[in-house]
């Protein structure tokens, strides 16, 4: 099965979900807070565990975006071990009177019907090329896909500045790396001929275990959370539904926070972008969120 949502809202709803192998289900409005067990039929292995993920999910809007549900759009499958992913629409598509949130919703709708096809071989560079060549709306988007494999390989591509980070016993072991072509230009996927493409994706190949948790989100969660307060999030939230709903909040309160030093304004800072020499006189510099879509999927590796 494949949940696909748009968005979902701030108040929490727990959703289980049990899925046969087969069926495909796109679902849009869910309510936060999903704990979804992505599991299929396996055979007992003396060697090693099969392994798939437990998932939970919440998405909190733009401020101004919320009647339309915010312009990310996210994917849950259940496929193999289970695939995760998260396209975050680029907003200046709004200044050409297009609606930004059509591409990305497109997009994972595409890579939800692809998922299990042949020609996509299980590889996650494959699918956003597949899927971006199927998309017909116009738009960009941001987008990560992480697919993992039953024998516990996690198979990751990204274009731009969705993150995924990988959580060991309460320690960091993996993150990945923003792409961009100058300071908040991120690489994209787009309508328009002049862009990235698959090919441009990073794509990275990591072992995981049983335990193990994966943090996906789009820039509005990692430009108001440092990885140090994702770290304590997880650690002291074991239900990955609500683990997901705590780290949207803190980006959503951390966003809305104008003495905030985030991460957004730190990296600003470093790139040359801070207040007038006059403020800086008297000890000030640029602080504060980055008001933004938060989406968050936490996914728990566990044994099938």
């Amino acid at each position: 099965m494949a949940v696909f949502s748009s968005w979902s809202t701030a108040q929490s709803r727990r959703i289980f979900l049990s899925f046969t192998s087969k069926s495909v289900n796109l679902i849009s409005n869910l309510k936060s807070g999903k704990s979804i067990c992505c599991s299929s039929s396996s055979e007992s292995n003396p060697v090693r565990l099969e392994v798939c993920f437990s998932v939970g999910t919440h998405l909190i809007p733009h401020p101004s975006k919320v009647e339309k549900g915010g312009e990310d759009a996210f994917l849950v499958s259940n496929f193999n071990g289970g695939v995760l992913a998260i396209a975050d629409g680029v907003s200046g598509w709004a200044e050409k009177n297009v609606d930004p949130s059509f591409f990305p919703k497109e997009l994972m709708a595409n890579a939800s019907y692809l998922i299990d096809k042949e020609e996509v071989d299980y590889e996650p560079h494959v699918l956003l090329g597949r899927a971006h060549a199927a998309t017909s709306s116009r738009g960009s988007a941001t987008v990560i896909v992480a697919m993992l494999e039953k024998t516990g390989v996690l198979k990751i591509a990204n274009v731009g500045d969705c993150g995924l980070r990988v959580l060991r016993k309460g320690r960091l072991i993996f993150a990945t790396a923003p792409q961009e072509h100058y300071f908040d230009c991120p690489y994209q996927l787009s309508s328009e001929a002049v862009s990235q493409t698959y090919l441009d994706a990073v794509v990275t190949n990591i072992d995981v275990m049983e335990g193990d948790k994966i943090i996906m989100g789009s820039d509005g969660l990692f430009d108001n959370v440092y990885d140090h307060e994702i770290v304590s999030t997880i650690s002291r939230i074991n239900n990955v539904a609500d683990a997901a709903k705590a780290l949207a909040i803190l980006a959503n309160e951390h966003s809305r926070d104008s003495s905030f030093d985030s991460p957004y304004s730190l990296e600003a800072r470093d790139r040359g972008f801070d207040v007038p020499w006059w403020k800086k006189v008297i000890g000030r510099k640029l602080v504060g969120g980055k008001l933004d879509d938060i989406t968050v999927i936490v996914g728990e590796v566990v044994s099938s």
